[in-house]
């Protein structure tokens, strides 16, 4: 069974601002990945690709996809330009009320600077593939069903009409899911979506939870070479996934709790 690294980035930039800082990567040090992945021979795929050469039986020698979530105006101004300097495709996951100039649509709370629509078209333009991430980014997994459905729905048709384009991939906010919101997701129509839980991702997989590996501020050149090359991976991000496991029953038992008081 083959084993693909799904990258998973937010901000990229030199100048990070305090909210994103823990997961803002250095310009400098994404031309150094990207770089480490043409050097070492990765065939790069969008996450739309990844689904379809998964379903076709068509994966290249050694894929990996790259993956940004949110929106925010550095993937434009400064990861974009690294991407085209590398010929690497990437998936953009949009938050569409976060966007500068989502107006009247503009929804939650964005912790930096946002992409605009244009910017996002511009992006589609160069061959980026663009993904849902929630309208407001909202926990998912604890909304009550017609909320959860109105945000799945409303990112969706906001992305298509934006851009002309089917928007059929999806990253949950946070990582977080369960197996009721990745039902609507599916519903929704939604091809294949995106957790987090630092893994690599099976050929054979639940299409609708593919892991991914996260790509942060500490996230050192050494430990990038292993995970892409799928080394120790588990160990690699030991820390990361037990934090995970641990909120997850948490998570679990919360919205147990508000669902026994009809709060969902």
């Amino acid at each position: 069974m083959i084993r693909v690294p799904i990258l998973m980035y937010h901000s990229v930039t030199e100048r990070p601002n305090p909210e994103t800082r823990p997961l803002a990567v250095r310009t400098s040090l994404f031309a150094d990945q990207m770089s480490l992945l043409r050097d070492r021979g990765f065939d790069p795929l969008s996450l739309g690709g990844l689904t379809a050469a998964f379903r076709n039986g068509t994966l290249p020698a050694k894929p990996i996809v790259v993956t940004f979530d949110d929106g925010y105006a550095d993937f434009h101004s400064d990861a974009l330009p690294v991407l085209d300097k590398f010929g690497i495709p990437a998936t953009v996951f949009v938050t569409s009320g976060w966007l500068a100039d989502a107006g009247p649509h503009a929804a939650g709370r964005p912790l930096d600077t946002m992409l605009t629509w244009s910017q996002v078209r511009e992006a589609v333009a160069a061959g980026v593939e663009i993904g849902g991430h929630s309208h407001s980014h909202p926990q998912l997994d604890q909304l009550p069903q017609a909320e959860l459905a109105r945000e799945l729905r409303t990112n969706k048709a906001l992305l298509e009409d934006e851009t002309g384009r089917a928007v059929d991939t999806m990253a949950y906010p946070y990582g977080y899911s369960s197996a009721r919101v990745r039902r609507e997701v599916e519903l929704t129509g939604y091809s294949t979506a995106c957790a987090v839980a630092n893994a690599l991702t099976p050929s054979e997989h639940d299409r609708f939870a593919l892991p991914r590996l996260t790509v942060a501020a500490n996230t050192t050149m050494g430990k990038f070479a292993r995970a892409v090359e799928g080394e120790a991976v588990p160990l690699l991000y030991l820390k990361e996934r037990a934090l995970t496991k641990t909120y997850a029953m948490v998570r679990r038992t919360r919205y147990g709790w508000r669902k026994a008081r009809g709060q969902v």
